[in-house]
């Protein structure tokens, strides 16, 4: 929580103070008292008030006044609230390597499974497209508001071929800015298990892209013990490349991950849905503070009526 106005915390000092001021008053109503000659008699025969009972209302009413002096510094909080009109690029990488099985049930099923996931964390106001490559991108689906057809996208991606990580990464950034000066906000997730094979350079079209305000988020799928089956029944092996895919997320602006199973991809997709479909805000809560004050100040105010007269 933060404040639009601190100055006004120095109000908290008013707190201390007037508790000081409600003791040494009590404390004088106690030493003037007038006394009646037959009050062990009367004290006697009332039924006893439990001191705790006493000093509520007067803590009711320094918690009040706390209240009140933080309603006049402008007390803020920070609120997650969905970004209008972003746009959203799922860039899935199909290579055969996708089809190892070190990821169960594959690296591609865990794929699609994950990027189920993130349509459901992702605020409706969001679009969200869908590309795929492997020797060649495809651009299964333009961002869209339509999350079905998304996901019959996702579920048509089948595993073959070679790994355009550039290429793929350029056609997406360009359908995230069709038009000349775009700058609504926008943003890549990349999914790949491998070393780029084919076409251009990935890390310049991700610098390229940064110019443009498309962060790009990488992840990367896979373990190193992943093979498949080669010439002769041999296992070729077929490890992710965590580090060329954390060069593209830091020259983007973006930021890394890694994913050695399907519940750790899973969770990756979940935060990057809530965490780029949503933008923080600092929202004013002045409102709740003044009516928490009030309200404690009127129930210390009326304990206190209540619990007089007194006999002492």
């Amino acid at each position: 929580m933060s404040f639009a106005s601190p100055l006004f915390l120095l109000s908290l000092l008013l707190v201390p103070l007037l508790g000081l001021a409600m003791a040494v008053a009590a404390r004088r109503r106690r030493r003037f008292a007038l006394r009646f000659p037959a009050l062990r008699a009367l004290r006697a025969s009332a039924s006893p008030r439990p001191a705790w009972r006493r000093r509520v209302p007067a803590a009711l009413t320094l918690l009040g006044v706390g209240a009140l002096a933080l309603a006049l510094a402008r007390p803020q909080a920070t609120v997650a609230v969905p970004v209008e009109k972003a746009s959203i690029m799922l860039v899935t990488d199909t290579s055969g390597s996708m089809s190892a099985t070190d990821v169960a049930p594959s690296r591609l099923d865990a794929a699609q499974e994950a990027a189920r996931d993130f349509l459901g964390e992702v605020p409706e106001t969001v679009r969200v497209g869908a590309l795929s490559y492997s020797d060649a991108a495809r651009l299964d689906i333009a961002p869209t508001d339509d999350r079905d057809a998304v996901r019959s996208a996702i579920d048509g991606l089948a595993a073959d071929g070679g790994t355009a990580t550039g290429d793929a990464l350029d056609v997406a950034v360009k359908a995230l800015r069709q038009k000349r000066g775009d700058r609504t906000p926008a943003a890549v997730v990349l999914l790949s298990d491998g070393k780029t094979t084919a076409g251009r350079d990935p890390v310049p079209v991700a610098a390229a892209a940064k110019r443009l305000r498309v962060p790009i988020y990488t992840v990367a799928l896979g373990t190193e013990g992943g093979t498949l089956p080669g010439p002769g029944g041999q296992a070729v092996p077929v490890p992710p490349d965590p580090e060329t895919l954390a060069q593209i997320a830091s020259s983007s602006g973006g930021a890394a991950f890694t994913a050695d199973d399907a519940d750790q991809l899973s969770g990756v997709y979940r935060k990057l849905g809530s965490q780029l479909g949503t933008k923080e805000e600092q929202r004013e809560i002045t409102a709740a503070f003044a009516a928490g004050g009030l309200l404690l100040l009127g129930a210390g105010l009326a304990g206190g009526l209540r619990l007089r007269p007194t006999l002492t």
